[in-house]
């Protein structure tokens, strides 16, 4: 799918954005039910969405992407994840890997990985979080020590998105104990290799056709061009796509916010009552206005972060006002929505049930909404 040659930016971002609804209304909310109940990795689904362009957007046509922009990006988020939170999780995935590779990768790194990786002909997955590293990634343990002209690395990872089904893995890694932030490096690490394995996969509240999962590394020899980046620059490395990260997350939250609302509306207006639509009663009256104008601010938060980031500036404020706003919105207004749908609400298969469910991860990934608290006030209040 190539990016619909329109007049000027907005009618691009429309387009696609138009083109992705289509596709979620068609292909992927009517499986939706089923996928979160058997918990299935839906390739056909994914290979899908690779054949239309919605895998590595903003990663260059060069490289097998769409060449597209931040704002395009999060409005194929927000669409896929009205459809089904899942399958925006891996076009995320896929948007953060590509970028890390197609940014910092070597030309024979980005000719392996990227262009299968965004034609999801190989299946990746970050690898961060250990059991003693979530928020606090200097705690990191895994190391990386050279050998030869190579490394050793060894340690594990734990809820890992994409590690029950994943060819390769980019595994932050500490190479230097004694130089903290500076002393971590990022690493290409195909799944297969000898002293690579995988915990069981875990089975979720939400999202749960998105397979997360632990990995285990026990003396993994790696070869010296495993290495992304700079030595001792993996932290920097990962951080600087986390904006990005932050604006997918956000973008998704608002699809799962105008899905509630969409299903609140609809219900408020069929459910009878004393006699009447409960849309008549103001108690539900106000919590329809409340979660509609929070879904309004929250894509303006969005839209306002990736803005900001296609115009090549920092947005570190603005990707953490909108994921925290957008997924705070999400879990309250999926609540609400629960409400709303009284009884039948809290029964499987009716689907604000789901939405509240998928809903709460958004505050978790991608750095907490604590975190990203912090971050806003040490913006706000730095000399």
């Amino acid at each position: 799918m190539p990016v619909p040659q329109a007049t000027s930016d907005d009618e691009r971002v429309a387009s696609v954005r138009e083109s992705t609804r289509r596709f979620a209304e068609e292909r992927v909310r009517p499986r939706a039910e089923a996928l979160d109940e058997t918990e299935t990795f839906p390739l056909d689904l994914y290979r899908e969405c690779a054949s239309l362009g919605l895998f590595g957007l903003t990663v260059a046509e060069a490289h097998g992407g769409l060449g597209a922009d931040v704002r395009t990006y999060a409005a194929v988020m927000e669409e896929l994840a009205r459809g089904y939170a899942s399958v925006a999780d891996q076009c995320g995935l896929i948007e953060l890997v590509g970028t890390l590779l197609s940014t910092y990768g070597t030309p024979a790194q980005i000719a392996r990985y990227v262009p299968p990786l965004v034609a999801f002909e190989k299946r990746c997955a970050y690898a961060l979080t250990e059991a003693e590293a979530g928020s606090d990634l200097a705690s990191l343990r895994t190391t990386a020590v050279p050998d030869g002209d190579g490394w050793r690395l060894t340690g594990q990872k734990l809820w890992i998105h994409n590690a029950p089904v994943a060819d390769f893995a980019l595994v932050l890694a500490r190479t230097d104990p004694q130089a903290g932030h500076r002393g971590m490096s990022i690493f290409i690490v195909d799944l297969d290799a000898p002293g690579c394995s995988r915990g069981k996969k875990e089975h979720k509240m939400g999202q749960r056709a998105s397979q997360v999962g632990a990995l285990f590394f026990d003396d993994v020899r790696l070869p010296a061009d495993a290495l992304l980046g700079p030595p001792g620059r993996g932290f920097h490395v990962m951080m600087s796509v986390l904006e990005k990260g932050r604006v997918g997350i956000a973008a998704l939250a608002v699809g799962i916010l105008q899905e509630a609302l969409e299903a609140s509306v609809d219900y408020a207006k069929t459910r009878r009552q004393f006699g009447k639509p409960i849309a008549d009663f103001q108690a539900i009256q106000w919590m329809i206005a409340d979660m509609a104008k929070d879904t309004a601010a929250a894509r303006l938060l969005v839209e306002a972060a990736a803005a900001k980031l296609d115009r090549g500036e920092r947005a570190t404020l603005e990707s953490s006002y909108a994921k925290c706003f957008a997924s705070d919105a999400a879990v309250l207004h999926t609540q609400n929505a629960v409400q709303i749908h009284g009884g039948s609400g809290y029964i499987r298969g009716v689907v604000v049930e789901r939405l509240y469910r998928d809903a709460k991860i958004t505050q978790i990934y991608e750095g907490t909404n604590q975190i990203q608290r912090m971050i806003i006030a040490r913006q706000l209040l730095a000399d």
